[in-house]
Order: structure tokens, then C-alpha cells, then sequence
């Protein structure tokens, strides 16, 4: 069942977020005691780095635990100062969604209304929708509305008994495709995320639907390094520990989610909180800060078949970047797309990084590669958003659509 009013709970999970913060001080503490160019492991360039912060120190017997004590309290009082900072902070989402045009199960496609050719926007499985329609200022999906565009966000919704049952197939050469041939078409078809995934394998498969596809923050090879290969088996190896959750509920749970993603960069969300607490809470900052944890922390359950081929065939087997993955038994291939694409990389993505996003432009004939100076959720609805993509993918549409 659909949960009520989001209670603000965050950073979740709140627990795994304390603890490293608790592990990072105490190894901080800990390793002190090596801090001397003796130790086998011990590097030319931290001696130096250690000689140089003890000149900085005076020199003093004791100076540099002390200095390190001191810089870890402060680390965690400002941690935990951000996290109450968040949690009290009175903005709250009150922007109504716009009328929906078509919906089956619990999603829906929303019609943001304006004039011209139609894009039909996709987001992730695993967040709520509306981080394409965040705030009145800060939305993807009025702004294009706004500018020539006839724009619709397919909302996936909470997955109840049906769609804990799905497949990736049943999402892609059902759901979506359904949503599709709903709408007056064909339309440039624009996938955000994990959604650029469904939207390019929808593309391949209903090209009479698809004037144009556009692929933003986009996965494709996730092995294309060997920092993206370990962290691809890292993520498969946590499958076994998920798989009673998986069974008892046929889902991945939000907490779960929100855990594999912290993997991804342990510390950040830490440093994020470190760095709201000194924001005035008046300020524009401070209350796009709350909107985007808001909807970090508001996330959706991911339905078991789906998780298990994202983390083992994704991840794991790096099936899309191998040319293995398969929706409804067909190979999904980007180099077979015959129509306009854009694909927008941001350069400073965490979440996905662009080493395993740039080859989906390399492989689509003719694909136009957009880079972002910007991360993974700022690209869509940071501060910059409007220069960095919403104004460049406003242009290409139009370009591609003549």
C-alpha cells in the first residue's frame, strides 16, 4: 500500500549514514598512532603531507591528536546539526500535479500542457516522478511546457500487487509501450536515468512511435573501466543479502535502495548535510537543498524480478554494454536506432559516471553528445539546470523535430 504524507526521516537509511560518519572519526583516531614514515605502507608523500601539517601544528608533542580530535567532533556536530536542520525546516511540496491523459495500474501520464511537438518524458523505477517537476522555479517539465514543447511525464507510480509481479519486459514492452500508443504520436521519447534504459529499448521496438529519443544520465556500459567493473560486482555480491527482503515483500525496499546507493559514495551524503548546516534556511539554496532530499528520501520500492536483473544482469553481467540484455527476447541495441538522438552526460555524475553513460552516444548513428557541467540530480533540477540542460534539450528538440 502507498504510504501517507512523507514524515521526514532523512538521510535514509539514518542509521547506515550515522555509522560512517562514527567509523570515519574513529579510524581517524585510531590510525594515528601510524603516522610516521617507519610504517611499511606509509608513502614518501604523506610523510611529507604529515611533515607539513605538524609544521602548521608548531611542532608540539600531542598537537596532532589533539587537532585531529577536535576536526572530527566538529565533523559530527556539524552532521548532526545539517540532519536537524532538514528535518525542522518548514518548506513542504504543495505544487499540484497536472491532469493525467492515460493511466493503467497505478501510473500515469501527465499532461503538462504547451504548444508543439510532444516528448514524452521517463523517469527511474526507484524515485518518485516529480523530480522533473520539483518546485514552481524549478521544474523541467513547466519551463519546456513554456518554451514551444508539448510535454508529458509518464509517472510509474507505487508498484502494488501487479507490479511486484513485473519483469523489465512487462515495464517496457507493456507499460510503456501502452502509455505510447496512448498518446497522439510519434514523440520524442526522453529518458532520465534508469528510464533512458526503458525509453531506448522502448524506442527499438516501436520506432512508429518515437520521432526522437533523448537519453539523460543515461547507464549503458557498466563495466567500462575497472573502477565501474568492481563497483558493478560489489553491487551484484549485495543480491544474496537482499534476497529474504526480495521474497518477503516482492520488492526491494526503499531503505535497501537508498543503502546501495550510499555504496556508490559513502561519505557524500554526510559532507551534503556538513554543508546545509552553515546555509541560512531562508535562503533559495537551503529550501532546493530540502526539496531534493525531500525527494531523495521519498523513494519507491523496486519490484523483486526487476531488481534482481538490474543488480546480477546490469551490474553484474554488464548485460547492456555486452549487447545481452534482452527485452520480450530481442537484443536491445542502440546502433540498430534510426531516428535523431541526444544524450546528455553530466560531468560531475556520481551516480552514474560518465564513463558508463558516453558509449550509448558512440553507439546510436549520428547521436548528438551533450555534456553537462553539472551532477547526476542538479542536470535535471539544480540551481544550473536551466543553462546546463533544460535550454540546450529545449533547442534540440526543436532541431531534430522540423
Amino acid at each position: 500500500m502507498m504510504p501517507g504524507p512523507l514524515l521526514r526521516r532523512g538521510p535514509r537509511p539514518l542509521l547506515l549514514h550515522l555509522m560512517l560518519a562514527m567509523l570515519k572519526s574513529g579510524a581517524s583516531m585510531t590510525s594515528l598512532p601510524g603516522l610516521n614514515g617507519g610504517w611499511p605502507s606509509w608513502s614518501a608523500a604523506a610523510t611529507e603531507q604529515a611533515a607539513a601539517l605538524a609544521a602548521q601544528l608548531g611542532g608540539q608533542a600531542g598537537a596532532l591528536p589533539e587537532a585531529v580530535l577536535l576536526e572530527a567532533l566538529r565533523q559530527d556536530r556539524a552532521l548532526i546539526a545539517g540532519i536537524a536542520a532538514y528535518r525542522r525546516h518548514p518548506w513542504r511540496r504543495t505544487l499540484a500535479d497536472p491532469p493525467s491523459v492515460w493511466a493503467e495500474g497505478g501510473s500515469r501520464v501527465l499532461d503538462f500542457g504547451g504548444d508543439g511537438p510532444p516528448v514524452l518524458f521517463v523517469p527511474s523505477l526507484v524515485n518518485r516522478a516529480h523530480v522533473l517537476d520539483l518546485t514552481a522555479e524549478r521544474s523541467m517539465m513547466r519551463h519546456l511546457a513554456g518554451q514551444g514543447l508539448r510535454v508529458f511525464l509518464l509517472d510509474w507510480g507505487w508498484p502494488e500487487a501487479v507490479e511486484r509481479a513485473f519483469t523489465l519486459t512487462d515495464y517496457i514492452a507493456g507499460r510503456l509501450e501502452r502509455a505510447l500508443t496512448a498518446l497522439d504520436g510519434p514523440v520524442v521519447l526522453a529518458g532520465y536515468c534508469m528510464g533512458g534504459l526503458l525509453a531506448a529499448a522502448a524506442a527499438q521496438r516501436r520506432p512508429d512511435r518515437v520521432r526522437a529519443l533523448a537519453l539523460l544520465a543515461t547507464p549503458w556500459d557498466f563495466h567500462a573501466d575497472d573502477a565501474e567493473a568492481e563497483r558493478g560486482a560489489m553491487l551484484a555480491r549485495t543480491l544474496p543479502l537482499l534476497e529474504p527482503a526480495l521474497a518477503l515483500s516482492k520488492a526491494l525496499p526503499i531503505d535497501a535502495l537508498q543503502m546501495l546507493f550510499a555504496l556508490l559514495d559513502p561519505y557524500g551524503i554526510a559532507e551534503k548535510y556538513r554543508g546545509f548546516a552553515a546555509l541560512d534556511p531562508e535562503s533559495p539554496r537551503a529550501r532546493l537543498f530540502v526539496a531534493l532530499e525531500d525527494w531523495l528520501n521519498d523513494g519507491v520500492p523496486l519490484a523483486a524480478s526487476v531488481a534482481r536483473e538490474c543488480l546480477a544482469g546490469w551490474y553484474g553481467a554488464n548485460t547492456p554494454g555486452r549487447g545481452a540484455w534482452r527485452v520480450a527476447g530481442q537484443p536491445v541495441d542502440p546502433a540498430l536506432l534510426r531516428m535523431p538522438a541526444f544524450v546528455a552526460v553530466p560531468a560531475r555524475d556520481r551516480i552514474v559516471p560518465p564513463a558508463s553513460a558516453r558509449p550509448l552516444a558512440a553507439r546510436i548513428p549520428g547521436a548528438v553528445l551533450h555534456t553537462p557541467q553539472a551532477g547526476h540530480i542538479g542536470m535535471a533540477a539544480g540551481a544550473n539546470a536551466e543553462a546546463e540542460l533544460w535550454r540546450p534539450l529545449r533547442d534540440w528538440v526543436h532541431s531534430a523535430t522540423v
